[in-house]
């Protein structure tokens, strides 16, 4: 089986509003502190509180940390998460979230994305949110992560660089190719932080996906609203690979394909469910060995779980070569857009496949008195 987390954005969401949804649902607050004590960095906090928004009870992660006054930049927050030796995981999930952040305000910026310096994002309050969020979602089990219609609201809003419009610029950009709805509020309904989350998180959007119930809570922002309540709600459930895989993908565009991987079979005649990933191919015959070398890096700098490359021939006996990514769902189309990009290929074919990845267990041992990472 597959489990599923739907997060119902009716009131937008935030860093803090998503993690306190899972710590509502279930996820153990203990151990998601645990996990997050493994950052290197001090001086916060984490607790829960139990609050009312618009009469429906949800749960408040507060997270206490005094200001550093650090700016950090993207290769600072990929070096602690690094560091820190995160659970595979909620490592893979926190990393990619903050590159996208670091890709949205580079393009924002025109700056290098290793050179983006992160300002209320880059504060240990937020990092504590993005990370707690990853840890918790692990500690519920949660394979695939989805998502509602967001809803963001309007007006201005104030930022580290003044006065902003709402939905801010990032929000915009991250939430690119999702199904998005204005309302006529005030408020910075969805912040850079929530967007982010969906953006690095969720293959799909829509309804809630069809699936058998486990869990749900809900997570509640700072303030009280007076036209809905200030909430984001999740709901956690199990549901079949097929289910889990039919339409994920980003709303409104024909990512990825319908046809889902085949999984295997296991020994009793019963589907076994591996973890859904894209496979991206193109076929090359045109560039050159340096060109196809540099998409390769280029794919694995962007977040490709991996990427090589096949020599083939191809029509009329031409020499080519098949340039293959892997990469998970959310980061498809991205990666599809960067191959066109590198190659000038005429199109990308997708396939989702199954993963089976073996269990592991990272340790350490000494060598000559100094410890070495296995």
């Amino acid at each position: 089986m597959t489990t599923v987390a739907w997060f119902h954005c009716f009131a937008g969401i935030a860093g803090d509003m998503a993690l306190g949804a899972c710590l509502d649902a279930g996820a153990p607050l203990d151990e998601v502190v645990a996990i997050l004590k493994r950052l290197p960095v001090t001086g916060w906090g984490l607790e829960a509180e139990l609050v009312m928004r618009g009469g429906l009870a949800g749960t408040k992660a507060h997270v206490k940390a005094k200001p550093d006054g650090i700016t950090r930049t993207y290769g600072h927050i990929a070096g602690i998460l690094e560091e820190a030796r995160l659970p595979e995981r909620v490592g893979e999930r926190a990393q990619r979230v903050f590159r996208l952040l670091a890709e949205t305000e580079g393009r924002l910026h025109r700056r290098p994305t290793a050179q983006v310096h992160f300002h209320e994002v880059g504060g240990i309050d937020a990092i504590v949110d993005i990370v707690g969020t990853c840890a918790a979602l692990e500690t519920l089990g949660v394979d695939e992560v989805t998502a509602s219609t967001v809803r963001v609201g309007t007006g201005m809003v104030r930022a580290s660089h003044g006065m902003l419009p709402n939905p801010s610029p990032a929000v915009v950009d991250l939430l690119k190719e999702a199904p998005v709805v204005g309302l006529d509020v005030n408020v910075e309904l969805t912040t850079p932080t929530g967007a982010a989350l969906l953006a690095g998180l969720c293959s799909s959007y829509g309804p809630l996906p069809q699936m058998r119930l486990l869990t749900s809570g809900f997570g509640a922002g700072t303030r009280e609203l007076a036209a809905l309540p200030n909430l984001v709600q999740i709901a956690v459930g199990d549901a079949t690979s097929s289910v889990a895989q039919s339409g994920a993908g980003r709303a409104g565009s024909a990512w990825p394909p319908t046809e889902a991987g085949t999984g295997g079979v296991g020994p009793s005649g019963e589907a076994m469910a591996g973890q859904p990933l894209a496979l991206l191919e193109a076929n090359l015959d045109d560039i050159s060995g340096e060109v196809v070398a540099h998409a390769v890096d280029a794919l694995l700098g962007a977040g490709a779980l991996d990427a090589w490359t096949a020599h083939v021939t191809m029509k009329k006996g031409r020499p080519g070569i098949v340039l293959s990514a892997l990469a998970h769902l959310p980061d498809g189309p991205r990666l599809r857009d960067l191959i066109g990009h590198e190659t000038g290929t005429l199109g990308v074919r997708v396939t989702v496949v199954d993963r089976w990845p073996f269990a592991r267990q990272p340790d350490e041992v000494e060598v000559e008195g100094l410890p070495v990472r296995i």
